[in-house]
C-alpha cells in the first residue's frame, strides 16, 4: 500500500514537471536530469505548504523557472529558480544544496535569500538598502536578479490573491525598483508586463476605465490592422525582402503616462496600434525602412535610428511613424531577429544567443549588454557607505531620457539627458574625471559645466594637476561622476584632516615638554595600545583624524600620552616646558600657520570673512575642522567665553597667493551714475564685486549699499576704502 501511495505521488510530480519539461528541450540530458531533480527535491520540500490562492506552493517556484526557461537560463539558474525560497520557507541550510547540486546554485539561491528577507517598504531608506542589496547580488551573478525579476513578475500576476493590504506596498515597490531594473537591464518584455501589473492595483479605477477604452478601440480598428498587414506582406514580398510582421499595442500605462504628460484625452492617442517588422540582417532593416516609405508617407521628425546608436541598455530598432491606411499614424519599428531578442530580453539575451547558436560573436555582445550600466552601480557601491547617498546616486541613472555623444574617435556614450561634460569623463574613465581641466565640444573650448546635445563630439583636456572640484556636485548629473567626486572629496579631508591632527597633536605634546609624537615602533606599542584605550579609536591614523576634525581635542591626548611616556621613564625637555610657560616664546611651534587655502579641514568664517594680515584665531568646531575668525569677531569672543580649550592662536604664512570674500558697507548720496561711479572706483583699485545689495532712502536721499568684494590682503582692503572715499557721491565705507 505504501508503495503504492509512493508511486502515485512520483507520478502527480512528474506531471506537475511536464509543463516545464516541454519548455527546457534546449538543454543537454543530463541537465533536464538535474533540473527534474532540483523539482522532485523542492516538491518535497514544500509539501503541504499552500499559496494565498490555494494552490500548492510549488506551482510557484515551477512558474518562475519557466519564465527562466523562456529566457533560455542554463541548468543552474532553473535548478536556484525552482529552489528559490527553500531556505527561506523549508528550514535547509546552504550546505544541503550544495552537496546535492554543487556551490553555484547554493550561491543563486542565498543571493536571492538575502533579497526575500529584506524589510522593505516604499520607505526611500529601505528602498536604498533593498536596491544596494540587490546590487550586490547582481554583481556576483546577473542570473540572481533575472531569477528574482521572474519570482517578482509570478508574485504580481497573483498579487489579487494576496491581502489588499499588502497591494499597495508591493505595487509601489515594483513600480520604484524592479521594473526600473528590469528595463534598465533591457528585459522590455519584463518591464512592460510589470508597469502595467503595477498600474493595475496603484490606479485601480483608471486601469479599468483603460482597459475597456482600449478594447473598444481595438474592435474598431481590427479591420484597420488587418488591411495594413496585407499591404505590409504584398510591398514586402514585391520588394522580395523575407520578413515578419506582426501587430504591438501600446500598454495601459504607458497610455496614462502620456495621458499626463501631454495632457490629453484618450480620443487624443493615436499610437495605440503599430507593427513591428522582422528581417535577416541589418542592411535589410534599412532596406526595409524604404519599402515603408515609399508605401506611406512619413511624419517629420519621427524617426529615430537606434541601430546606429543603440539606447542605454542595448536595443536596436528602427522606429519611424507613417500616415497608414485611413489617414491614421502608425509607428513602425524594424529590427532583425538577434534585436529583437536583445530588445525583449536584455541580459537574458546571452543565453538566447548560446542556444540558438549564432556563434561567438553574438553570444560576447549579448553579454556585454548592460555591463556598463553594472560596471557603474559597482564603482559606486565601492565608493558610498550610506545606502540612501548610494540611492540617490544611482536612482538618477533609472530612467536616462538619453543624449548619446561622441568621443574624437567616434565611440559612442549613452547619458542622461542633461549630463555634462564632467559627467563624460567620468563616464570614460575615472582617472579622465579626477584630472579634467578643460575640453572641447565640437571642436571649440566650452565650459566644464556645459550640457551636452545629441551627437556632440567631446574631446577631454587633462592635466596631471588638475583633481575634482566639490563645485561640480552642483551640475554634474550621473550617480558614477557624483559618486567618484564625493569619494575624492572624502578620501582628501581623511588625508588632510590626519595631517592637522598631527600638528595639533605635536603642538600640544611640545606644551607638555616632549618634541615628538611617540612612533610606531615595538617599544611604543604599549603606550599607543592604552591611549586607544582611552579614546576609543581602532588606530593611531584614526585618533590624529579626530584630532584633525576637532571629535578630540588634542591637548586631553597628549596629556595623557605625557603621562604614559613618564610612566615608561621618559621625561619631559626642561626647555619646552620654560618655552611654553614664558608665554608661548616659540611662536613657530605654538602658532597656528594658515597658508590661506581652503579646504574641508580648514575653512574662513563666514561671520567675519577674514583676509590676509587680519589679527586671527582658529576654533577647532566638534567634527567641522578648524575655523579661521578675525580676533575682533563677536562670534569669536563668544566662543572663547563658551570653548576656550578649543580656540588656539594662528597666524597668517607670508607667502599667500589669493583672494579673499570680504564684506564692506557704503553710505552715498543717491543720484543718477552713483553705481557706475562706486563699481568704476572698486574696478581701478583692482577689486571684483561677488555680490551686491542696494537699499534707498527716499526721505534722506542716502543710498545704503553692502557689497561683497574680493581683495588680496588687509592693506589692500585699505586701499579700495581709500578709492571709495575719492568718489565724491560716498559718505562714508567701511569693512562690514
Amino acid at each position: 500500500m505504501a508503495a503504492s501511495s509512493k508511486a502515485a505521488s512520483v507520478s502527480a510530480t512528474e506531471a506537475s514537471f511536464a509543463s516545464l519539461l516541454t519548455k527546457i528541450q534546449y538543454l543537454d540530458a543530463p541537465s533536464i536530469e538535474l533540473v527534474r531533480k532540483a523539482y522532485r527535491w523542492a516538491d518535497e520540500l514544500h509539501l503541504g505548504q499552500m499559496r494565498h490562492s490555494g494552490d500548492p506552493y510549488i506551482t510557484h517556484p515551477l512558474t518562475v523557472t519557466g519564465l527562466c526557461a523562456d529566457w533560455k537560463l542554463d541548468a543552474q539558474a532553473l535548478c536556484a529558480a525552482l529552489l528559490h525560497d527553500a531556505l527561506e520557507d523549508c528550514g535547509i541550510a546552504k550546505r544541503d544544496i550544495i552537496e546535492r547540486f554543487g556551490s553555484t546554485v547554493a550561491d543563486l539561491v542565498d543571493g536571492l535569500t538575502k533579497l526575500e528577507k529584506l524589510p522593505v517598504t516604499t520607505r526611500e531608506e529601505n528602498q536604498a538598502e533593498s536596491f544596494r542589496k540587490m546590487l550586490l547580488a547582481m554583481a556576483s551573478d546577473v542570473r540572481v536578479i533575472l531569477i528574482k525579476l521572474a519570482d517578482r513578475t509570478h508574485n504580481m500576476r497573483t498579487l489579487g490573491d494576496s491581502p489588499p493590504a499588502k497591494w499597495m506596498r508591493i505595487a509601489t515597490e515594483t513600480q520604484d525598483i524592479y521594473a526600473p531594473i528590469a528595463h534598465r537591464l533591457g528585459l522590455n518584455q519584463t518591464y512592460r508586463e510589470l508597469q502595467d501589473l503595477s498600474f493595475k492595483y496603484l490606479k485601480p479605477w483608471r486601469y479599468q476605465t483603460l482597459t475597456q477604452a482600449t478594447a473598444k478601440a481595438r474592435a474598431r480598428a481590427r479591420d484597420l490592422i488587418q488591411r495594413g498587414k496585407k499591404d505590409l506582406e504584398t510591398a514586402f514580398q514585391q520588394a522580395k525582402i523575407p520578413a515578419t510582421i506582426s501587430g504591438r499595442e501600446k500598454t495601459l500605462f504607458s497610455i496614462y503616462k502620456k495621458m499626463r504628460t501631454k495632457h490629453v484625452n484618450f480620443s487624443d492617442i493615436n499610437d495605440l496600434f503599430g507593427f513591428r517588422v522582422i528581417v535577416d540582417n541589418q542592411s535589410a532593416c534599412y532596406t526595409a525602412l524604404g519599402v515603408l516609405h515609399h508605401l506611406y508617407k512619413p511624419v517629420p521628425g519621427r524617426f529615430k535610428d537606434h541601430i546606429a546608436i543603440p539606447k542605454a541598455n542595448g536595443y536596436q530598432s528602427l522606429h519611424t511613424t507613417l500616415v497608414g491606411p485611413s489617414g491614421v499614424t502608425v509607428e513602425f519599428q524594424i529590427r532583425t531577429q538577434s534585436m529583437h531578442w536583445v530588445a525583449e530580453s536584455g541580459v537574458a539575451a546571452h543565453w538566447l544567443y548560446k542556444t540558438q547558436g549564432h556563434g561567438l560573436a553574438a553570444g560576447q555582445a549579448g553579454q556585454h549588454i548592460g555591463a556598463h550600466w553594472l560596471e557603474s552601480l559597482l564603482d559606486i557601491q565601492n565608493e558610498t557607505i550610506d545606502a540612501s547617498e548610494f540611492w540617490d546616486h544611482v536612482k538618477v541613472d533609472l530612467f536616462p531620457d538619453a543624449v548619446y555623444v561622441f568621443t574624437p574617435k567616434n565611440k559612442i556614450y549613452a547619458l542622461p539627458r542633461g549630463a555634462t561634460v564632467v559627467d563624460f569623463a567620468y563616464a570614460v574613465h575615472s582617472t579622465i574625471g579626477d584630472r579634467c581641466m578643460s575640453a572641447k565640444v565640437n571642436g571649440d573650448l566650452a565650459p566644464l559645466r556645459t550640457e551636452l546635445k545629441n551627437g556632440d563630439r567631446i574631446e577631454i583636456i587633462t592635466a596631471p594637476v588638475s583633481q575634482p572640484n566639490p563645485a561640480w556636485l552642483s551640475f554634474v548629473r550621473t550617480g558614477r561622476a557624483r559618486s567618484k567626486i564625493r569619494h575624492f572629496m572624502k578620501t582628501q579631508a581623511q588625508s588632510q584632516s590626519l595631517a592637522m591632527g598631527e600638528k595639533l597633536l605635536l603642538q600640544a605634546l611640545r606644551q607638555e615638554g616632549y618634541a615628538a609624537i611617540p612612533g610606531s615602533s615595538p617599544s611604543h606599542k604599549g603606550l599607543w595600545d592604552k591611549a586607544l584605550r582611552f579614546t576609543g579609536n581602532k588606530s593611531t591614523d584614526e585618533l590624529l583624524v579626530d584630532i584633525g576634525l576637532g571629535k578630540r581635542m588634542a591637548t586631553v591626548v597628549a596629556n595623557r600620552l605625557a603621562k604614559l611616556l613618564t610612566e615608561q621613564g621618559q621625561t619631559p625637555d626642561p626647555l619646552l616646558l620654560a618655552s611654553s610657560v614664558l608665554l608661548r616664546a616659540d611662536a613657530a611651534a605654538n602658532q597656528l600657520i594658515v597658508d590661506g587655502n581652503e579646504s574641508v579641514n580648514m575653512v574662513m568664517a563666514t561671520c567675519c570673512h577674514p583676509i590676509a594680515q587680519d589679527a586671527i584665531v582658529g576654533y577647532l568646531g566638534h567634527g567641522e575642522g578648524l575655523i579661521i575668525h578675525r580676533k575682533e569677531c563677536t562670534v569669536a569672543a563668544r566662543l572663547v567665553r563658551k570653548d576656550a580649550d578649543r580656540m588656539m592662536p594662528a597666524v597668517w604664512s607670508d607667502d599667500i597667493d589669493r583672494n579673499f570674500i570680504v564684506s564692506i558697507q557704503i553710505d552715498a548720496a543717491d543720484g543718477q551714475g552713483v553705481l557706475a561711479q562706486i563699481t568704476a572706483a572698486l574696478a581701478a583699485a583692482d577689486a571684483n564685486i561677488v555680490h551686491i545689495d542696494m537699499v534707498q532712502e527716499p526721505t534722506t536721499g542716502i543710498a545704503d549699499l553692502r557689497l561683497r568684494i574680493t581683495v588680496h590682503d588687509a592693506p589692500h582692503l585699505k586701499q579700495v576704502l581709500a578709492s571709495l572715499a575719492r568718489v565724491k557721491a560716498v559718505l562714508k565705507a567701511t569693512r562690514v
